[in-house]
């Protein structure tokens, strides 16, 4: 292989630590950015910069936005009765994407996890508490369906206990296969089972 300057490998390094592109995506990625330089490059660098000045994390629930509160804590329509727990900002993104919720969310920024180091202290759980002080009737936990994200939802249980506190329902998918599903799913749907 010809030898690249330290500035493409830079961007081929950069590039490779973005989910989903290992080393090879990121090389692909960069080669098509350089060959369309006017197009893509520049305009992507313009608008990352001008978003990495712009965005910051929300004050109440740690959305990112370009103000603080975010669109959502600022929308008197939400329904400020309803907290929906969420581990990620990508999962909110998820449930608002879907339309299905009209409450208010609160990001953890993760999930417990010993052999990660994620304690929580590492979490927003302090402010998740001091949240539900205020006029939450329920709290939804929409906790990944891994054994961190179920974890973190028993830990949390146990802490707002004698408040409603509900979860997402686990099972099958809609248009999902029987064949195709794992034992943990199966199990799931079979626990969470209803009369129709």
């Amino acid at each position: 292989m010809a030898a690249i300057g330290s500035e493409i490998e830079r961007l081929i390094a950069l590039l490779s630590k973005l989910p989903g592109l290992g080393p090879r995506s990121a090389r692909r990625a960069a080669l098509a950015l350089l060959k369309k330089r006017d197009t893509l490059l520049e305009p992507l660098a313009d608008a990352m910069q001008e978003a990495a000045a712009a965005i910051s994390s929300c004050e109440i629930c740690g959305n990112l936005d370009t103000q603080s509160p975010c669109a959502i804590c600022s929308d008197p329509r939400r329904d400020t009765h309803i907290l929906c727990v969420v581990e990620d900002v990508a999962d909110l993104w998820a449930l608002e994407r879907a339309g299905v919720f009209r409450g208010r969310y609160h990001v953890l920024g993760g999930a417990l996890s010993a052999l990660d180091g994620v304690t929580p202290e590492r979490l927003n759980v302090s402010s998740l508490l001091e949240r539900v002080q205020h006029g939450v009737d329920e709290v939804i936990l929409a906790m990944n369906a891994t054994v961190e994200g179920q974890t973190t939802a028993h830990y949390l249980m146990d802490l707002l206990q004698g408040r409603k506190v509900t979860r997402l329902a686990h099972g099958v998918p809609v248009g999902g296969e029987l064949d195709y599903l794992d034992e943990g799913t199966l199990s799931a749907a079979f626990k969470a089972r209803r009369a129709l």
